[in-house]
């Protein structure tokens, strides 16, 4: 009677090679000690599993048979169940409509934030507090998120702290000065003037951490510098004050990125932008109470409420710092999604929308040459983006 499964290697099957050998001519060395029913890969033998042989062959008793009989259709299901793929989600099915979704979230949250914030100053002139306000808003909105376990808070310890220090320092100095120069100037000059963050990161690069850049970058720069050049000189809503922050916000945040970069972290994005405005909160507290705590005190909030009403003023600090925390969350979760030369030319549109709505919205009046300059400005970090990009990819494919 035959075994209930025939070991791979065993005798009949050993026997049977010079019969086939004498059928099928004179195959190879290896296959001639192949036992009948394994394979070669890669010059190994891979041993299947002991094959039930059929009723003629093979006789089971009564409580053997029943056991089989009972095993063997969840046998053939769990079989099934492992070859079948598992059913995709919308995400996995629609990448490209997810991604479009991204885009359009953070075009729409950032247009949104840059109106409602520049309105914010009719009635509340006090760019301190308001970056104050928009940063107590974000960490209250991921306090309530780590509570409820969306996303699940990431442990910190004292090595990564020091790590987030620079860079939140930074941010919560990039951020203020921002809003300054917004509360100063017109959106659309603020935006363009902050065209310039790429030759400040390109002059970092090359003079800070000493890495070259390449000749090709520099000369893309020209038209970046030209064109902010010559929306200043027309600007009609120009002042130093707006100018001189928004130079200091560019030089901020390319400080931001080389502390970023330095900060190395397998903690995910959402988690480790809530640890950073904690911290950047912190860090914009004492100034604003420093500035402007006393004329706030004094008639401030006082002015504003008789304004606008005790409600909507708190009502508009929540939706402002809503709209300031989501936006930079999308951002980072869109860069997450898309390759960098996309992410690239996707920040330098949104540019180009924020610069556009705010013109449509505030009704800001803006000469001939402040618009060639504007646009020539953001051609050239169209330029350095996609040239950027392109090197950075070319420098991953030579790693790989």
């Amino acid at each position: 009677m035959a075994a209930l499964g025939t070991l791979p290697g065993g005798g009949a099957a050993a026997a049977s090679v010079p019969q086939r050998q004498r059928r099928r001519g004179s195959p190879s060395l290896a296959s001639a000690f192949v036992p009948e029913g394994a394979r070669l890969v890669c010059g190994r033998q891979l041993r299947p599993a002991p094959v039930l042989a059929s009723s003629s062959s093979v006789t089971l008793s009564g409580p053997a048979r029943r056991r089989f009989l009972r095993a063997a259709p969840a046998a053939a299901a769990a079989s099934g169940s492992a070859g079948e793929a598992k059913p995709r989600g919308f995400a996995e099915r629609y990448p490209t409509l997810v991604t479009g979704f991204f885009f359009f979230l953070w075009y729409f949250l950032n247009v949104i934030f840059n109106i409602l914030n520049k309105k914010i100053f009719d009635y509340f002139p006090y760019p301190y507090f308001v970056s104050v306000s928009h940063l107590f808003i974000g960490v209250l909105y991921c306090l309530i998120g780590w509570s409820f376990g969306f996303p699940k808070r990431a442990p910190l310890n004292s090595t990564l702290l020091k790590q987030l220090v620079p860079v939140a320092v930074c941010h919560a100095i990039g951020h203020v000065t921002s809003t300054v120069s917004f509360a100063a100037v017109a959106v659309s000059f603020a935006h363009t003037i902050k065209a310039l963050e790429p030759f400040f990161s390109a002059a970092a690069s090359q003079f800070v951490l000493g890495q070259p850049v390449p000749l090709t970058l520099w000369l893309s720069l020209v038209p970046v510098v030209v064109g902010v050049s010559v929306a200043s000189l027309t600007e009609l809503s120009f002042n130093w004050t707006g100018f001189i922050n928004a130079m200091i916000s560019n030089i901020s945040f390319t400080y931001r990125s080389i502390y970023s970069k330095k900060a190395m972290t397998d903690m995910d994005s959402t988690n480790l932008y809530a640890y950073i405005s904690i911290i950047a909160l912190f860090v914009c507290i004492p100034p604003a109470l420093i500035i402007e705590g006393p004329q706030l005190v004094q008639h401030g909030f006082k002015d504003a409420i008789a304004k606008v009403g005790l409600t909507k003023l708190i009502s508009n600090f929540f939706v402002v710092g809503l709209f300031y925390h989501l936006y930079n969350q999308v951002a980072t979760n869109t860069l997450e999604r898309v390759a960098p030369l996309s992410h690239a030319i996707g920040n330098v549109l949104k540019r180009v929308f924020v610069i556009g709505f705010s013109i449509i919205v505030f009704g800001n009046k803006i000469t001939t040459q402040t618009g060639i300059g504007t646009s020539i400005a953001i051609a050239g970090v169209a330029l350095y983006s996609f040239l950027k990009a392109k090197i950075e990819e070319e420098k991953r494919v030579c790693l790989l």
